[in-house]
């Protein structure tokens, strides 16, 4: 049977299907329906699910052509998860089925990844930026005198092979963290994947470091215990100098140091 004869017929049994994948690929299904429908391996649970009022779809092309609705729940989407980040950037996709027949129809209405997330009491919106938000890039990268590479992506081409490194955290006091034996102000300006406790799965940036331990941008979501594990990963504060002298990559610098700018005009002998 066709999808027009299944939506064509007397009686409608339909339920919204939301399937959302996390970054660190923990997935959970929930559905409008009031029981629980498992369909290709994926339970899609009623509680706290979603309702057919919680869409709202725009004829704009600015990204957030949709608004995603849900409540709090500590064995689905919890307000501490959802706070920390851990839905930030989320695969959601949007299907109606049929609940008397889970599956046989699987009608896609809906796309994207988990924008800017806002809570209200014990429930919680989200923007899904759809496939229209790619119009909105830009077309040919801006110039700047710093380097528009992250390092080790595929612009930049250093090897990070060496660049990443396993510790074990002593101790956490606010947004510093007591790692030991690193090479000062090499880990400035990268990350620190948490691999285990309440925080595993989180990324962090980091400010500074020296060869005590290292700065975050911002606390740890989480308690840390000490003996947890982490990556770490080294970081590049994007100026020309320190690819020359420290990477020896100059010529994948992605920057344009040398072009004068707004402030030329500033400029004069003394200043």
């Amino acid at each position: 049977m066709s999808v027009a004869q299944m939506l064509d017929g007397p009686v409608q049994t339909l339920a919204f299907c939301w399937r959302i994948e996390r970054r660190d690929g923990v997935t959970i299904g929930l559905t409008s329906h009031d029981r629980d429908l498992t369909i290709g391996g994926l339970t899609y649970r009623a509680a706290p699910g979603m309702t057919p009022s919680a869409v709202r779809s725009g004829i704009g092309m600015e990204g957030e052509d949709s608004d995603v609705a849900g409540a709090l729940a500590s064995d689905a989407i919890s307000e501490s998860d959802l706070m920390a980040g851990r839905w930030d950037g989320a695969a959601l996709e949007l299907r109606l089925t049929t609940w008397e027949a889970p599956g046989a129809l699987w009608l896609m209405l809906a796309r994207g990844e988990i924008g800017a997330v806002a809570r209200r009491g014990g429930a919680f919106t989200a923007e899904l930026i759809g496939a229209a938000a790619v119009l909105n890039a830009p077309v040919a990268p801006s110039t700047s005198p710093d380097c528009r590479a992250r390092l080790g992506d595929r612009a930049c081409r250093v090897d990070m092979a060496a660049r990443r490194r396993v510790v074990t955290v002593h101790a956490v006091d606010a947004a510093d963290v007591a790692i030991g034996g690193l090479e000062a102000g090499a880990y400035a300006f990268g990350t620190l994947r948490w691999l285990g406790g309440a925080n595993a799965g989180l990324t962090q940036g980091v400010v500074d470091n020296d060869a005590a331990g290292v700065t975050l941008a911002d606390p740890p979501a989480f308690a840390v215990e000490a003996g947890t594990l982490a990556l770490l990963t080294q970081g590049c504060d994007r100026q020309l100098a320190t690819c020359a002298a420290r990477f020896g990559n100059v010529v994948h610098f992605r920057g344009e140091p040398y072009l004068p700018g707004m402030d030329l005009l500033t400029r004069y002998p003394g200043a």
